[in-house]
């Protein structure tokens, strides 16, 4: 997992604020030849990180390169960073450790991994972003790259390091407030853009003429079975929060009777002019039933709006398209008839 130690720099307090992210085509070319690699060669997770620096409110990213693969255990994966910014210093290309980028599928990249990997970012590099890749949706035609960064209550949280309901009911945050996307906007040169319009010109007509297609139940099957897992996880964590609660219930009415039948004792002392019986820690009798941490089932609820928002927004397309080709037919048909 990607870590921001060692390799990183510190930045002025006063440049904190970024407004939208800017990507070279040449670091946005090489992430994606790297997540494709490893999504067809042995179904891992691309990470990497990203070189550029900062202007005013724009994180610029120029440059970009792989993390070494977890099992190699002959490489330090610091060292390594390490020697790759020294040698590209060396060529005159920014060097600057600005955040990393990771593959991810369909869309759905929230983890606990990937938040303690930003939250050590950002402690160390203040401007640092996290890019996200989605190799199925880019598959399918679809380019899809978002840059996010922790929210100041997601980095709060961490510092506490308290996941407990009422540490994340005191911070007011939710799924849907742990990242904030940041705009990406992605630059080539001129010569980059005169050659991507040739090559449009040289594309032949037929090429681009599937957009009609409506072969996507496997999509769709996909992305519900993900869905049903993530459900289903989460019923798992409601299972064992409501478990916790009517454990607590059952200690405070086990903690009630032994009030109060040591007031029924004490009150039977005192009418034989007995002193009453000593005092005694409940906490020591009753123990406290440790709290269940609530950030993994959060995570596993940002998951499921995810994949419900990419269903919802793929079921749209899919409905379009079948109106738009079921008018084509009628016409087709209307125009053949005698």
């Amino acid at each position: 997992m990607a870590s921001g130690r060692g390799s990183t720099r510190r930045l002025p307090e006063n440049d904190s604020s970024i407004a939208y992210v800017q990507m070279d085509g040449l670091a946005v070319m090489k992430m994606v030849k790297h997540s494709h690699e490893e999504s067809t060669g042995n179904m891992e997770v691309a990470q990497g990180a990203l070189l550029g620096l900062v202007v005013e409110n724009c994180l610029e990213i120029t440059n970009c390169f792989p993390f070494p693969k977890p099992n190699d255990e002959s490489m330090d994966e610091e060292e390594y960073q390490l020697a790759m910014m020294r040698r590209l210093r060396r060529v005159n290309v920014d060097h600057f450790h600005v955040g990393w980028y990771q593959s991810a599928d369909v869309g759905n990249f929230l983890s606990l991994p990937l938040l303690e990997s930003q939250y050590h970012y950002q402690t160390s590099i203040e401007e640092s972003v996290v890019v996200i890749y989605d190799t199925q949706k880019t598959a399918r035609g679809f380019l899809t790259v978002k840059a996010y960064r922790l929210t100041p209550q997601a980095i709060q949280m961490y510092k506490d390091n308290e996941f407990t309901p009422e540490a994340l009911r005191n911070l007011k945050i939710g799924y849907e407030s742990l990242f904030l996307e940041v705009p990406i906007v992605i630059k080539n040169s001129h010569l980059t853009n005169i050659m991507l319009s040739e090559l449009a010109d040289m594309i032949p007509e037929e090429d681009g003429s599937k957009f009609l297609d409506l072969g996507t139940a496997s999509v769709l099957e996909g992305q519900l079975r993900c869905l049903m897992d993530r459900v289903d996880e989460l019923n798992q964590e409601a299972i064992k929060f409501n478990r916790y609660q009517q454990q607590v219930i059952r200690q405070q009415q086990d903690k009630h009777r032994f009030l109060q039948k040591r007031s029924q004792e004490n009150a039977a002392r005192q009418a034989k002019d007995e002193p009453p019986l000593p005092e005694e820690d409940l906490n020591k009798l009753f123990r406290p039933i440790p709290v269940p941490q609530r950030l993994n089932p959060m995570i596993v609820s940002g998951q499921i709006n995810t994949y419900s928002q990419h269903i919802s927004q793929f079921c749209s397309q899919s409905l379009a398209k079948l109106y738009i080709t079921q008018a084509l037919q009628t016409a087709k048909e209307g125009k053949a008839a005698p």
